[in-house]
């Protein structure tokens, strides 16, 4: 691999669940291209599909700024959503805040936060009530 910083940035709509991602998807071409072994994108791929899921879900939208360098994958998703009342609450599988309408068309079984933390190889999440929510995912390329 011989790139340099690769910078990128999306918008998540809120509520558009054709858009719902897009971004993930077009970030995966691009470690393809590079030529990131598979299981480094996959697990790129899977943890900043479901922090845009949720921003899509529960946060009106948001941005998505991606940084790819050598080492790592550097993902950070900026909502403006109602924030996380009890992070502690939300990270456990399962658990949901997504309402029934979300959960019959299959999203909201409560497995987006679980599932960054079990893919990324570092996540942060800075989250306020009434101000919204702020992911990192740190995916460690060697």
């Amino acid at each position: 691999m011989s790139y340099g910083i690769i910078k990128k940035s999306f918008v998540i709509p809120a509520n558009d669940f054709t858009a719902a991602g897009e971004a993930s998807s077009c970030v995966k071409k691009m470690l393809i291209q590079l030529g990131v072994e598979p299981p480094k994108v996959k697990k790129a791929t899977i943890s900043m599909y479901e922090a845009e899921i949720n921003a899509v879900i529960h946060a009106n939208g948001g941005e998505a700024e991606i940084e790819i360098d050598k080492k790592k994958v550097l993902i950070k998703i900026r909502d403006r959503g109602p924030g996380i009342p009890d992070l502690e609450l939300a990270m456990k599988e399962g658990y949901t805040t997504a309402p029934d309408t979300i959960r019959e068309m299959g999203f909201g079984a409560g497995m987006g936060l679980p599932n960054m933390k079990r893919y990324a190889d570092q996540l942060e999440i800075k989250t306020e009530v009434g101000k919204g929510t702020v992911v990192k995912i740190t995916v460690r390329l060697t």
